[in-house]
């Protein structure tokens, strides 16, 4: 487990340039999935449905939702496909926005994480700067103190 000391505030040019896939299998960088909640506090959860400590962790995502309505929970996988994702996403009942991360561990953005272990979440405060980093568990101290503020 990768979970280094770094403790980034923003993303790297590189990993906002990496790309990702929405549900309707449309293709666009990360920076264009950010913009589109700036203003808003935004947990992301990297995850994929066959990761076991991923759906473990859902009932606390679940909680978190429920204990902050206003926060947008972006869920980023690392599926091999979009038909995986989409029947995890049902399997799963996991609300929130999705993406497809076709690049993967060993993308951009999975490097700029230093991407060795899932789940992985991170907090995004309203002017875009990444709060917490390096959370592996939804109940992590940090997360709820950055959605608290």
């Amino acid at each position: 487990m990768s979970c280094s000391k770094r403790n980034e505030t923003e993303f790297s040019q590189k990993a906002l340039e990496d790309t990702f896939v929405n549900m309707n299998g449309v293709s666009l960088t990360f920076k264009d999935v950010i913009k589109k909640y700036k203003g808003k506090k935004v947990v992301i959860d990297v995850w994929a449905t066959w990761c076991r400590d991923c759906i473990k962790g859902m009932p606390k995502i679940v909680q978190l939702q429920n204990d902050f309505p206003d926060v947008v929970f972006l869920f980023l996988s690392i599926d091999n496909s979009l038909e995986v994702l989409q029947k995890g996403i049902k399997k799963y009942n996991v609300n929130g926005e999705h993406y497809l991360m076709p690049s993967g561990w060993d993308g951009e953005f999975g490097e700029f994480l230093d991407l060795s272990w899932i789940p992985r979440y991170l907090v995004i405060d309203e002017q875009g700067k990444i709060v917490v980093f390096n959370a592996v568990k939804a109940n992590d101290t940090r997360i709820l103190s950055a959605l608290e503020q």
